[in-house]
């Protein structure tokens, strides 16, 4: 089969690496795989990975997109493929319109996956316009089914997305030489208990807890040591430059350290003796907190969306009620003084994944 995937672009992002899976699962399956996008970054390992991608500018939220609509429908008609599968509400909208411009029965099937909880409106009801709609966990189907009567729940199909566990093996521990790298470049993180609190720079990844946090538990357990691992956009250099200044004012410099963007995010889950997940909005997934997991690491997070699914099933004891600081305050504690052990994780494989999907795909073509 031909499988054509849609998505803004090609940079970073669980979009992102979600459509470079499926592509290589595709090829390495015998099948045809061919992405349009606006390009970026990934689109040299999504070609030497077998797929080919199509440049189109489907990427902004902005009325000079419809000029896109014909090129796709063009694409459409030239490249044939089997099924069409939309990852994001700006591609939605122009395949919506770019495949009512072919005859019914030269139309391919149309897949949609819906990969966040996105404001309730029109505009985002696209989404939920296809012949089957994949939810990324039970907390998307629930959105899905509460707030998109016109979706039928028999098409709506729950796919977790997944990690390979072989790039994230329990016990894994970061080189000698990485440590002492890293030992050179942050000398204040030697000799401590490290808790990390992974993601990028933004209000919605919960540092004002973080601070909070510390500064309740520095005079008690001085071997304590926050780590912020992420960068912040450009556009948020504002929001990094308030943080820091938070940091300082509250006299937490020696106890939080921020490492900036780091593609090494596996050592420093597994070098880290804790991680939590503090985001201010439900997450549809999580994937950060499977990897942290799957790589034995314990993670602490607020009992909501596709986080609390995967610690209900992998590490119930890290669930905190959302908003209970003294319940988190609490759990922490108990972390610092009792370290825990994580059981090797056997679910959220990358492919389970793979195989639901192109299971899916295959389950659409023989109707």
């Amino acid at each position: 089969m031909k499988v054509m995937q849609l998505l803004p672009e090609l940079n970073s992002g669980g979009v992102e690496r979600g459509t470079l899976e499926i592509a290589r699962a595709l090829v390495q399956a015998g099948h045809e795989s061919v992405v349009v996008s606006n390009g970026g970054r990934l689109v040299a390992e999504l070609e030497a990975q077998g797929s080919k991608h199509c440049t189109l500018a489907i990427h902004k939220k902005a009325l000079s997109s419809l000029w896109q609509i014909t090129p796709l429908r063009e694409l459409i008609k030239q490249e044939q493929p089997d099924i069409v599968h939309v990852r994001s509400r700006v591609p939605a909208w122009l395949t919506h319109f770019a495949l009512k411009g072919i005859p019914k029965d030269k139309r391919p099937h149309l897949i949609s996956t819906v990969h966040g909880f996105y404001s309730i409106n029109r505009y985002s009801q696209i989404m939920t316009q296809a012949e089957k709609v994949i939810a990324v966990s039970d907390s998307v189907v629930d959105y899905i089914t509460q707030n998109y009567k016109n979706c039928p729940p028999q098409d709506i199909v729950r796919i977790y997305r997944g990690i390979d566990p072989t790039a994230f093996p329990h016990g894994y521990q970061p080189s000698h030489e990485w440590q002492t790298r890293t030992w050179q470049e942050f000398p204040e993180l030697k000799d401590k208990f490290l808790i990390c609190l992974p993601g990028r720079i933004t209000r919605l990844k919960g540092h004002e807890t973080l601070i909070t946090l510390m500064q309740q538990i520095k005079a008690e357990f001085p071997q304590a040591h926050a780590v912020v691992v992420g960068g912040a956009d450009p556009k948020k250099a504002a929001y990094l430059d308030e943080l820091k200044s938070n940091i300082q004012a509250q006299g937490l410099s020696k106890h939080i350290t921020l490492v900036g963007h780091r593609s090494d995010i596996r050592e420093w889950l597994a070098f880290s003796d804790l991680t939590l997940s503090l985001s201010n909005q439900a997450e549809t997934f999580g994937r950060t907190v499977l990897e942290a997991l799957s790589v034995g690491t314990p993670v602490i997070a607020w009992q909501r969306g596709g986080v609390a699914e995967i610690l209900s099933h992998l590490y119930p004891q890290g669930l905190v009620p959302v908003d209970d600081q003294a319940t988190l305050l609490k759990t922490l504690k108990q972390h610092i003084q009792q370290p825990q052990v994580v059981a090797p994780v056997n679910m959220f494989s990358l492919d389970d994944m793979c195989n639901q999907t192109l299971a899916l795909y295959q389950q659409i073509l023989a109707k």
